[in-house]
């Protein structure tokens, strides 16, 4: 048994606790240094934490693990001009043999004077190469003319269902492919990660989860990545709690398979079927009710009310929750009318109230805030989406902008927030998320102290839930996980600084000295002078 005392510990209820005890990956005793130190329990090992904080471990909701692990190895798009990443492709494509693919991730073309890139100045910098970028929102692609002839693309192509290739003004492709149906003509030619590789990849990124302070995961990502967690489970090798959704591609196999929403454990778990009902924001794909700004377009709906419906009634009947993009406030609506015809159907055929939850909930009617309150569906969202988007969102929707990111209207209205990163469209780093919920700022400080829409801030010890316990409880796992006190797992953090009494701009600058899962500690920064 470890006795940890002389700790500023977060646990609401038991305020003033300085001390707690770990046995067997549980903490076993919460309260005063002077009790916990003298309950003389089996072999004992006493270490002193020199009053620094104690905060549970953190749990992102939100993350694609997969193509997070792969962006490690791409070429960094994300700049504040064009020419900055079109000479960031030149330098990595110089380093890559003749028939390689030059991949990279991030680009926004809203940040750039010229606005889209095209097929003809990436040729100039990637040479014969065939490449392709994806955009910061994963909902565009952006190819050079090698990748597109590769594909097939060309001036007769049609669009595909769910998807847009742009063209120029003589209907030639210009290398942007919008959402998932073009961009998979180009993605399915790229030669793919075997298992072995994509497993070694996620392996090898929980060393850099644990220096953030993230113990837990929402995954959101392919099959393939579904096939390297259980390589990972079945060697022990599982380096944080992973919920893994459902692709809605593989969602016979899963029922075939007897599979269902909670099924698994504590370190493996089966979450939502991923289902999409619009684009994103940037590429004006987000399904508006009223027209963008200066222009006629309302963006894209991907389902209708009805096809949510009827995929839903299928995964509920076999005990499947759904989790639902829904950028733009019509998708929002359109998936909010159809979750509550399943929960009218839920309770026709006496099926359990299943965690059905949306995911990103960015533009949204105050209305619909107090049906999905009603309905008890979750929003699963991602804070630093707010500050990364403000420029964007103000563009595009004008006034609008109020009810864009409306996090404390959510609160507000009891719905339930998860909170993630999107990882790899934002930085994965939840103290950033913790920063932007709470401050509606970037982390230069832009827009200004008040930060933007700030009557949509959130308070820490919410924004902190968020990232903790709630991701547990709609896991069903509450009870065991997700905070400090007496039965729960021993998975927390100890900082440095105490993130509720610091300025709230420096929350962003906060990086974890130590991280443990189940008591045992998984990240030691050096500067941490304490033998844990």
């Amino acid at each position: 048994m470890n006795i940890y005392y002389n700790a500023n510990i977060y646990s609401p209820g038991m305020p003033k606790a300085t001390a707690f005890a770990v046995s067997h990956g549980y903490f076993i005793a919460l309260g005063s240094d002077e009790n916990i130190e003298n309950l003389g329990l089996g072999t004992i090992k006493k270490i002193n934490l020199q009053g620094k904080t104690v905060w549970p471990g953190l749990t992102d909701a939100h993350v694609h693990l997969k193509l997070l692990a792969e962006s490690m190895a791409m070429v960094d798009c994300e700049t504040n001009t064009l020419k900055e990443c079109l000479e960031n492709v030149k330098a990595r494509s110089d380093q890559l043999s003749e028939n390689s693919w030059v991949r990279g991730h991030g680009w926004n073309h809203n940040r750039w004077i010229e606005g889209y890139g095209t097929a003809k100045l990436l040729d100039s910098v990637s040479g014969r190469k065939p490449a392709y970028l994806t955009a910061k929102s994963l909902h565009a692609g952006w190819a050079n003319s090698q990748a597109l002839k590769l594909a097939g693309i060309d001036d007769q192509t049609p669009d595909p269902p769910g998807g847009t290739i742009q063209r120029d003004q003589k209907g030639n492709p210009t290398g942007i492919l919008l959402e998932a149906g073009a961009m998979s003509l180009v993605e399915s030619i790229i030669p793919k990660q075997n298992l072995i590789e994509i497993t070694d990849n996620i392996k090898s990124l929980f060393p850099e989860l644990w220096k953030l302070g993230l113990v837990g995961l929402h995954d959101f990502d392919s099959f393939d990545c579904w096939q390297g967690l259980q390589q990972l489970y079945q060697t022990h090798e599982l380096g944080c709690r992973v919920r893994k959704n459902i692709p809605f591609d593989h969602l016979d196999e899963f029922i075939k398979a007897g599979l269902r929403t909670n099924f698994g454990d504590d370190w493996l778990n089966i979450g939502s079927l991923k289902l999409f009902a619009d684009g994103a924001l940037g590429p004006q794909t987000a399904a508006m009710k009223e027209t963008y700004v200066g222009g006629e377009n309302i963006g894209k709906l991907l389902l209708s009310e009805e096809n949510i419906y009827s995929i839903g009634k299928n995964a509920v009947n076999h005990g499947i929750a759904l989790a639902v993009h829904a950028i733009g406030d019509r998708a929002n609506k359109v998936v909010i009318n159809a979750l509550s015809r399943l929960r009218a159907y839920e309770e026709e055929k006496h099926l359990p109230q299943l965690p059905h939850r949306i995911e990103h909930v960015q533009i949204i009617d105050r209305d619909d805030l107090d049906r999905m309150q009603a309905l008890n569906i979750i929003a699963s969202v991602q804070p630093v989406h707010a500050p990364s988007d403000m420029d964007m969102a103000d563009r595009f929707l004008g006034e609008r902008s109020g009810n864009a990111y409306a996090y404390c209207s959510m609160v507000d209205s009891g719905v339930k927030i998860l909170c993630g990163s999107d990882a790899p469209v934002e930085p994965v780093n939840p103290f950033y998320g913790l920063h932007a919920a709470v401050t509606r700022r970037r982390l230069d400080g832009s827009p200004g102290v008040d930060g933007w829409h700030p009557e949509q801030k959130i308070s820490l010890e919410q924004a902190l839930n968020a990232f903790s316990h709630s991701p547990a409880v709609i896991s069903s796992r509450g009870n065991h996980l997700g905070k400090i006190g007496v039965g729960y797992k021993a998975d927390f953090l100890i900082l440095d600084n105490d993130p509720f009494n610091i300025n709230p701009q420096e929350i962003a600058e906060i990086k974890p000295i130590a991280t443990f899962v189940e008591g045992k500690c998984v990240y030691q920064n050096p500067v941490l002078d304490i033998n844990l």
